[in-house]
């Protein structure tokens, strides 16, 4: 491998806020790698992003996620930061209708997956003594809804994660800030919707941030929220 730049990992790499927040990293000089289960989508998202890298994996197969790391830090350089941000889940189910199958399915892509992939990177991150892990989480990540069953109990799972991995790896340098997305990603003229680039630029300003003055909880809302 010849000379490297630093690596910025986005896990779930969607085309709203994941491929945002992978443009958003590649224009400050890193190298982007994108990942989700489709190869066919993520070709065409990193096809447009100057640097960026395709990498299929399943977040859940903790021997993927493990051999991910391994190549991409062998390949593109050191991981500086990992952005996780599952999708999918979303969709209101009642408890008595939900089968155990999709309920164990949200929970690993959400929880489980945040999980393999924090530990991937931080154990990385340790030998360098640096490195941020931005975790995204949802009004879900605060309070169950109706109908959001599995996908809240994923989300507070992520953001207890998110908040031991704080206090764990803090004194080692890793910077852990989880995100609550209160609203609607998409574009509106009157700002009424959550703009996916404006949310890249603020997953990019914590990962500038001291150490002195780290944020390791941001609830983001446009200013329509009104509850």
């Amino acid at each position: 491998m010849g000379e490297s730049k630093q690596v910025a990992v986005i896990v779930g790499a969607g085309p709203g806020l994941g491929v945002a927040a992978a443009k958003r990293f590649a224009e400050a000089g890193m190298t982007s790698i994108l990942v989700s289960r489709s190869a066919d989508r993520l070709n065409t998202l990193a096809a447009g992003i100057d640097g960026a890298v395709a990498y299929p994996c399943d977040a859940t197969d903790e021997d993927a996620v493990e051999k991910l790391f391994e190549d991409v830090e062998s390949q593109y350089g050191p991981v500086e930061v990992l952005v996780y941000n599952p999708g999918g889940g979303f969709g209101r189910t009642p408890v008595v209708e939900q089968s155990a199958e999709r309920f164990r399915a949200v929970w690993e892509f959400t929880a489980f997956g945040g999980f393999l992939c924090s530990r991937a990177a931080a154990q990385r991150m340790q030998k360098r003594g640096h490195g941020s892990l931005l975790i995204t989480g949802a009004t879900a990540s605060l309070r169950g809804g109706k109908g959001f069953g599995a996908f809240a109990s994923g989300k507070f799972a992520l953001r207890a994660l998110a908040q031991s991995m704080a206090r764990e790896l803090g004194p080692d340098g890793i910077h852990v800030a989880h995100i609550n997305i209160d609203g609607l990603i998409g574009q509106s003229e009157d700002g009424s919707k959550l703009d996916s680039n404006d949310i890249a630029e603020t997953y990019y300003g914590l990962y500038k941030q001291s150490k002195s003055n780290w944020t390791h909880e941001l609830d983001i809302r446009p200013w329509s929220e009104n509850w």
